[in-house]
Order: C-alpha cells, then sequence, then structure tokens
C-alpha cells in the first residue's frame, strides 16, 4: 500500500489534520517538537480553550473531592486506620491503572482518519510536543468522564462503606500522578536557575537526529534525577518501554523498565 503523502501544516490548527498521515502517522508523532509554546489544536476558540489546563488545576479541583470521599468513609463507621489502609491500596491500585492505560490505550497503533485524530487527542500529542506545559496533565471534563467507570470497578469488589474510602485513594493516586507527570517534564531538582529539562530535551532530539554530534550534556544529566531519566527515555528513544509514571513498580513486573544507562549513554 502507498503510503500518504499529506504534509501536516504546523501553523494551522492540527486535530484535523493528523489524522490525513493514514500509517505514516506513528513515525510522525513520535518524532517530537521540543518548543516551549504549544501549537493550536481546534479554529473553535471554546474547543481550544478546553484543550488547555493548567497544572495546579489538577490538586485545586481534585483534592477536595479526595477530602469528601475520605470524611464520608470515616462517617459510615470506618477507623481512621481503616481508611488510610484504603487509601494505600487505592494509590496502589491507580499505578496499575496507570500503566495499563499508558501501555495499551495511550500507544496503542492506529492508522485510520478518526483513530489517529482520537489517539492525537489523548496521548500523541504530548509526544509530538513533550514540554507543552498547557497540555501535559488531564484535562478536568476528561478525567470527569473516567471517574464513572473508575468509581463503578471499585464497587464490583468493595461494600458501600469501603467504596468511598478505596475512590478517594484512587483519585489521590490520580493527582500525585498528574503532578508528578509534570514535574517530570518541568521541574527543577536543583539550585541551577538555568531550564535543565528543556536543554536536556533538545540535545536528546538532536542526538537522535544527529547521533554523531560531539555536543555532550552530561552535566546536566547529573542533575536530572532517575525517573525523569527514566520518562526522557520513554519520550526521546524507547516509546514502547517506561510506562510507570508514579512507580516503576509495574514497569519491573512486566519487564518494560528501560535502563537510565541507555539515555547517558545516548547523549
Amino acid at each position: 500500500m502507498v503510503a500518504s503523502a499529506f504534509t501536516v501544516d504546523l501553523d494551522k490548527p492540527l486535530v484535523f489534520q493528523v489524522g490525513h498521515l493514514e500509517e505514516q502517522y506513528q513515525e510522525w508523532v513520535h518524532q517530537p517538537i521540543v518548543c516551549k509554546e504549544g501549537p493550536r489544536f481546534f479554529e473553535n476558540d471554546i474547543l481550544e480553550f478546553l484543550t488547555r489546563t493548567k497544572w495546579w488545576a489538577v490538586p485545586l479541583i481534585w483534592l477536595p473531592i479526595v477530602c469528601w470521599c475520605l470524611s464520608t468513609s470515616i462517617k459510615m463507621g470506618n477507623t481512621i486506620t481503616d481508611v488510610a489502609m484504603m487509601i494505600g491500596f487505592g494509590i496502589f491500585l491507580w499505578t496499575l491503572i496507570e500503566y495499563v492505560l499508558h501501555r495499551f490505550l495511550f500507544h496503542i497503533k492506529t492508522k485510520s482518519y478518526w483513530g489517529n485524530t482520537a489517539h492525537y487527542l489523548l496521548h500523541g500529542c504530548h509526544h509530538k510536543h513533550p514540554m507543552d506545559g498547557l497540555r501535559l496533565v488531564f484535562p478536568p471534563a476528561a478525567a470527569a468522564i473516567l471517574c464513572f467507570p473508575f468509581w463503578n470497578m471499585i464497587k464490583l469488589f468493595s461494600t458501600p462503606s469501603t467504596t468511598p474510602g478505596l475512590f478517594g485513594g484512587g483519585l489521590l493516586g490520580y493527582v500525585i500522578y498528574d503532578c508528578t507527570h509534570y514535574y517530570l517534564h518541568h521541574g527543577q531538582p536543583s539550585s541551577d536557575p538555568a531550564k535543565y529539562l528543556k536543554v536536556l530535551s533538545s540535545l536528546s532530539l538532536l542526538k537522535l537526529i544527529q547521533p554523531h554530534s560531539s555536543v555532550s550534556c552530561s552535566t546536566h544529566t547529573a542533575l536530572c534525577c532517575v525517573p525523569q531519566k527514566y520518562h526522557l527515555n520513554h519520550h526521546f528513544r524507547i516509546q514502547t518501554k517506561g510506562f510507570g509514571i508514579t512507580s516503576t513498580l509495574w514497569d519491573h513486573v512486566f519487564g518494560t523498565l528501560p535502563s537510565t544507562k541507555t539515555v547517558d549513554k545516548s547523549i
């Protein structure tokens, strides 16, 4: 089958363009563009607004709901110890959900017009523009929709008095996930004022394009904590590994843990 000759115009809204790439989409979406400003998604200003989310909106919106869930669980007769255990199990459950979603849904292979379009909106945009800070955390409206199946799933193996606590723990796990994910891209664990992560990302991409380049960023990688190394590896080298964000537990279990040494050697 002849590959599509369609070319995406980065100066125009992207969402309804990417579907035309057909089989070329998977290659295109994993060739990251490292820049601070993200692209425009839609012509419609309302739709465009809904795709942009500040990181702090996640704890601001969801932590009060977490508190309500835990308070409700206590009012239903559970002890503080019981609720603490529910929180722990809920967070643990979230790490598995996070891994499964990231590996099997966010990285699903698509080639149809609507398949590519949906994938780009769901996760492809993050791989194409990994430093777009306004499209890094999950939009609240989309997260709210996902809460319903998560609640119903918990109800299948819990009692009415434990469901709120377990759900609250899982929701807290989600908040930790999204805030951690944002930090992995934009956080600075050292006092160095330089935007080291952006530099590191740019140099990583440069090394992919020019493998024999003499450019080195070993000084910057020394500043980068291990989770950031794993995540940069996932973005810039091996998209089939490193699906855990808040924990590498399930990458260990299922054999998808990338080596941080791979990042160091490659850059």
